[in-house]
């Protein structure tokens, strides 16, 4: 089974601009597609960091010795390039969608073709994962996870038919949960209700918002001037945010003027326009179908 097929591999590469004496930063390793790709770029002065918190992704760590692998979520960036001694990158790179792999595997939850616990962690070794959310959270709070991270109109009837359910019997699988919520799921298109319901947990099991904006934020200072960032999105939420930063250096998209009226941005846009993928490679790959390609160049 392929680990993970990297989406929009060759116009993502293109975008870092890669200089073969330069420093990159993988935000995002999982299958290590990215990074394989690279490495074959760099010289043999350059260096590339990788960070995952998934403990599976060190299984496609490469043997070379411009490579570092740096098992942690990439919200904590700064952090780690200090002790590395990296003030500064050439070029990071970011995939935020879920890997073929985290996908494919049925004992870690995150779709809802494999009955299972509804586990859903990215990083194993946390103890929170969405059996504890939909069995522990209030009904304010599921019904904020599913409108916020799920756009879903009927959050507040899911909530409360989970409330009624549970206070029954856990709701502890896959299957429990599509029981539940089963007078909702429409006859036609289920997966697209579906997949909205499982994106929410998800993103509220992994922190993923609060992560994304953390890490960005971080960026414009890690970046040197004329390096780029690089990142591929999956949905409507992270894309927003991303979209926001790289206009405007901060995640509500507001644009700050100096004394004259000149827009003050950290970042020029390369693609004004976003990249998405062919035809052919959506073919190839199912999942690539939503990704989009936004990279920006440090000013």
């Amino acid at each position: 089974m392929t680990y993970h097929d990297p989406v929009l591999l060759k116009e993502s590469i293109e975008g870092l601009n890669i200089q073969p004496k330069g420093v990159y930063i993988d935000l995002t390793f999982g299958g290590g597609g990215h990074s394989r790709e690279v490495l074959n770029k760099l010289g043999r002065k350059g260096r590339l960091f990788a960070f995952d918190q998934d403990p599976d992704a060190a299984n496609n760590i490469p043997d070379d010795n411009r490579f570092t692998f740096i098992r942690a979520n990439f919200r904590f960036l700064k952090h780690f390039l200090r002790y590395y001694g990296i003030a500064q990158a050439d070029g990071m790179l970011a995939d935020l969608g879920i890997s073929s792999h985290q996908i494919d595997v049925p004992d870690r939850g995150f779709s809802y073709r494999f009955d299972g616990k509804l586990d859903m962690r990215m990083n194993r070794e946390s103890a929170f994962d969405a059996a504890q959310i939909v069995n522990r959270y209030a009904p304010e709070e599921l019904t904020r996870i599913f409108r916020e991270y799920g756009e879903l109109s009927n959050a507040g009837q899911l909530a409360t038919t989970i409330i009624k359910e549970r206070e029954q019997s856990p709701v502890v699988t896959v299957s429990d949960l599509e029981r539940v919520l089963g007078r909702f799921i429409p006859a036609k298109n289920p997966y697209s209700f579906l997949a909205k319901v499982y994106q929410a947990l998800r993103i509220e099991v992994n922190q993923e918002m609060q992560a994304l904006g953390e890490m960005l934020l971080q960026t414009t200072a890690l970046i040197r001037p004329g390096g780029r960032l690089v990142v591929i999105t999956y949905h409507s939420l992270e894309d927003r945010m991303v979209k926001n930063f790289l206009r405007s250096g901060n995640l509500e998209g507001k644009i700050g003027k100096d004394f004259f009226g000149n827009p003050l941005t950290p970042w020029t846009l390369i693609n004004r326009n976003v990249i998405t993928p062919g035809a052919e490679e959506i073919e190839r790959n199912n999942r690539a179908r939503s990704a989009k390609l936004r990279i920006a160049e440090k000013n």
